[in-house]
């Protein structure tokens, strides 16, 4: 591979994970501050990503996949997005943001699978070289969250209370649109051909609705299940860390927040020692203690002398994420075998991303809702309630993995 497509791969995903990292991470906080959403209409705006995971295999599969540059379609999409965020800048309620929010990650949720697809074309071994290129995107977010915090510090109390997180959009819009017009000079991808005599894919088997057959086999469902019900802990960290943290008064939350996924990146290259060491069966309960413990950190700590448990909290996020994730995706391709290897991958990912997360996402604002009468007493009382309830939902899903999967070898090349 060339220095110039490295480069451009590498600009590529820092990009589009600097774009989701800039309004995201403080979206609850913004809802709160600038817009006076309820504990259901954040629930609603966040749900909207899982309604893009749910859709975005539409647009992929039955469109890009078949007619169009993968690379054009990405600009498109994120010029598109540019003008969404303008006018989720510009939005001063909940009437009119949440339609410009909805149309956002119906847009955005398929370029994730684009740009990886665009990466993986240009790859001779993806197995080796993709990590090298993937980092740039964990390093884009963590840098947005810097630039929050240090560069523009809209995320001060100070300023948070006045308004000024409805810049991160503005931030996000910019670095949109310039990832949609640099997506134009990326190396073409089009679609595959299909070689004579080839069936073409269902859309059963884009969303990886032919993997179902899996489930037969019961230690894969026990962990499809858990892969479910662990979204909901999950979507509570998406949906109220950043909030948390701003209303019990810590410093520069977004950029504390970054610390999760300094850690993700760390801990994503002691996955295969944990796996080797532990096997698959222990390295995802590692990683459900970590849902549990960071819960209960947040439940306790606070912003002064027991700061250091929200910092620990927040450094977890590199264990809960990859031990049960990315852990779980070694384990899926492991049991489905070349044939369902893609289908698999998709009927995990639209029944974590889509199904649980949207799930999360709603048990989040009711159990949000039902303490809100506390809030306005004891603000510090009603966060210790809201993530009591994640981490007793976390060690209910470790039990049941703990009780029901049979531990098993798991042997595949991607770790």
């Amino acid at each position: 591979m060339s220095t110039s497509i490295r480069f451009k791969l590498s600009f590529m995903m820092f990009l589009e994970f600097f774009i989701w990292g800039a309004w995201f991470v403080t979206l609850g906080t913004f809802l709160i501050q600038n817009l006076q959403a309820s504990e259901f209409e954040r629930a609603n705006v966040f749900s909207t990503q899982s309604l893009g995971a749910i859709i975005a295999p539409f647009i992929i599969g039955m469109i890009a996949d078949r007619y169009f540059n993968a690379e054009r379609i990405l600009g498109i999409l994120h010029i598109a997005g540019a003008f969404l965020m303008y006018q989720m800048y510009s939005a001063t309620d909940m009437t009119v943001f949440y339609p410009y929010v909805l149309s956002y990650m119906i847009l955005y949720m398929p370029t994730l699978s684009l740009a990886n697809s665009i990466s993986f074309r240009q790859l001779a071994n993806p197995e080796k070289q993709f990590s090298a290129i993937r980092v740039w995107g964990t390093i884009g977010w963590i840098a947005a969250g810097l630039a929050i915090s240090f560069m523009f510090q809209w995320d001060s109390a100070e300023n948070a209370a006045g308004g000024a997180l409805k810049n991160t959009f503005l931030m996000a819009g910019i670095a949109s649109l310039i990832l949609g017009l640099f997506s134009f000079i990326l190396p073409k991808t089009p679609p595959v051909k299909s070689k004579e005599g080839d069936e073409k894919p269902s859309f059963a088997s884009i969303i990886g609705l032919d993997a179902i057959k899996l489930l037969k086999d019961k230690n894969f469902l026990v962990f499809f299940i858990s892969s479910i019900l662990i979204c909901i802990p999950l979507a509570f960290y998406y949906a109220n860390a950043n909030p948390f943290l701003s209303e019990i008064g810590l410093a520069n939350p977004t950029a504390k927040m970054t610390i999760g996924q300094m850690s993700e990146a760390a801990f994503l290259l002691l996955l295969p020692l944990f796996f080797t060491k532990f096997g698959f069966k222990k390295t995802i309960l590692i990683g459900m203690v970590a849902w549990v413990v960071r819960y209960l950190l947040f439940a306790y700590g606070n912003a002064g002398d027991l700061s250091f448990m929200l910092i620990i909290g927040i450094a977890l996020h590199g264990i809960c994420y990859d031990f049960f994730f990315v852990s779980g995706q070694i384990y899926t391709d492991s049991k489905a075998g070349v044939k369902y290897k893609n289908a698999a991958q998709g009927l995990i990912t639209l029944a974590t991303y889509g199904v649980g997360q949207l799930i999360g996402f709603w048990v989040a604002g009711f159990v949000g809702e039902q303490y809100q009468d506390l809030k306005a007493t004891d603000v510090a009382g009603f966060w210790q309630h809201t993530w009591v309830v994640p981490a007793g939902i976390a060690f209910i899903v470790m039990i049941i993995f703990l009780v029901l999967f049979k531990d098993e070898k798991v042997e595949s090349k991607t770790v």
